[in-house]
């Protein structure tokens, strides 16, 4: 088994650094090049919704954000987290990165082929049941889809 490339996915959550934690362990131990993702779906934006609280029928209170200033908010946060990752885990391996727009396991899927990844690794929020159902497992998206190996790196709630 031959692994020289690893792409960890990463976002703001304890779930996806105590992945990276791995992802970077791994990248280590095979002296791997490292492909770093982080993806940002869109926001909702006051022109993206109607402006009422769909449950009260009361107009919501906006701020005054349009679309291009959300982006390069969202584009900012994403930069602080990549290089925060990088800075904590990073050091002495080559680390390629990227910043997707859209649905995180398909920016994932699509930056595993752009990067030639041979193994995948994200971490998990171990839902089940009902919130699984209702909120859609990004890590059983990407392991359904992926042409790499995943690694899906689960987190007890007292880590």
């Amino acid at each position: 088994m031959k692994i020289s490339r690893i792409l960890i996915g990463i976002d703001d959550s304890k779930y996806a650094e105590y992945a990276a934690s791995y992802g970077f362990d791994l990248a280590k131990t095979f002296n791997a090049h490292v492909g770093l993702v982080h993806i940002v779906e869109p926001a909702i934006t006051p022109e993206s919704g109607s402006g009422a609280d769909n449950i009260m029928g009361m107009p919501l209170a906006t701020a005054d954000y349009n679309e291009a200033t959300l982006l390069e908010i969202q584009k900012d946060h994403a930069e602080n987290i990549i290089n925060r990752t990088i800075e904590k885990y990073g050091e002495g391996l080559k680390i390629t990165h990227f910043n997707e727009y859209g649905s995180t396991a398909d920016g994932i899927l699509h930056s595993s082929d752009e990067f030639k990844a041979d193994l995948i690794v994200v971490g998990t929020h171990s839902r089940s049941g009902i919130d699984r159902l209702l909120m859609g497992s990004v890590a059983e998206t990407i392991i359904r889809n992926a042409k790499v190996p995943v690694m899906v790196v689960p987190i007890k709630e007292t880590e």
